[in-house]
């Protein structure tokens, strides 16, 4: 069956879902946008026409606001919000936990626990079961192993078997992704140690509140195409939530700032 057929169906697969978003983000880029968006709206009512199915409350929102212009782009959060897919897996995406970057954060914190800088299967497979218990729903091991298995597919963007940070971001709202405007700023690890050693002002080896406070200042003022200085507490809120007690060491930041391993 084709992605084109699945918009077809009265429920849609965890499975299905993922081949859906597969298909429709033909760059693999993590988001439609222009005219990828274009083509998922055309078909989408094409599909339920030929179906026989009226669109959802919820489709004919989404088509009025992103049906006549060209420079919308979602994610696959906001796909979830529209597409009828089972319900256990789309409590992923509607989850209360990752509302906000500085939920995400304090989130990744307490599931990257080897502080590796990835999420690997078992760990995600921990944060997905926690996400399920907290909506008081009880699913098998082997639906769960499934679950993990389809995420891993659908956020690995580079195919490495582990989630990165800005990976599995992709379950925020695009809106509140603030992640997307730091990829344009990030550093070498070259750059990047010389920019921690200037802001770490004490030399105590980790960066505080205040000497994050100026490293954000300096980078709008130096990408104000990127960041938004108006929105310069949102960022160090959010920053400041992979902090230990409010040191925030080089490896946490690196996960924001360094575009390769440090």
């Amino acid at each position: 069956m084709t992605a084109e057929t699945h918009l077809q169906g009265v429920e849609i697969s965890a499975a299905q879902f993922f081949e859906i978003w597969h298909h429709y983000d033909s760059d693999g880029n993590g988001y439609m946008d222009g005219k990828e968006l274009q083509n998922f709206i055309q078909e989408l009512q094409q599909a339920r026409k030929k179906a026989g199915l009226d669109l959802t409350p919820e489709m004919k929102a989404f088509v009025d606001q992103y049906g006549k212009t060209t420079d919308g782009k979602i994610g696959i959060v906001e796909l979830a919000q529209i597409l009828p897919t089972e319900e256990n897996f789309l409590l992923f995406f509607r989850c209360q936990q990752l509302k906000s970057s500085e939920d995400f954060m304090q989130t990744w914190r307490k599931y990257d626990s080897d502080h590796s800088g990835f999420i690997d299967s078992e760990e995600l497979k921990s944060f997905l079961k926690d996400l399920l218990q907290k909506a008081n729903k009880q699913i098998e091991d082997s639906k769960l192993t499934e679950y993990t298995e389809i995420m891993l597919r659908m956020f690995d963007a580079n195919n490495d078997g582990k989630l990165e940070l800005t990976e599995l971001a992709r379950l925020l709202p695009v809106q509140e992704n603030f992640l997307i405007k730091f990829q344009g700023v990030k550093m070498c690890a070259k750059e990047f140690n010389k920019a921690f050693e200037m802001y770490d002002q004490d030399g105590n080896g980790y960066i505080d509140e205040h000497e994050l406070d100026a490293l954000l200042k300096d980078l709008c003022e130096k990408n104000k195409k990127e960041l938004d200085i108006t929105n310069l507490a949102t960022y160090k809120k959010s920053i400041m939530a992979l902090s230990d007690g409010g040191k925030l060491y080089r490896a946490e930041l690196a996960l924001i700032l360094c575009a390769e391993e440090n």
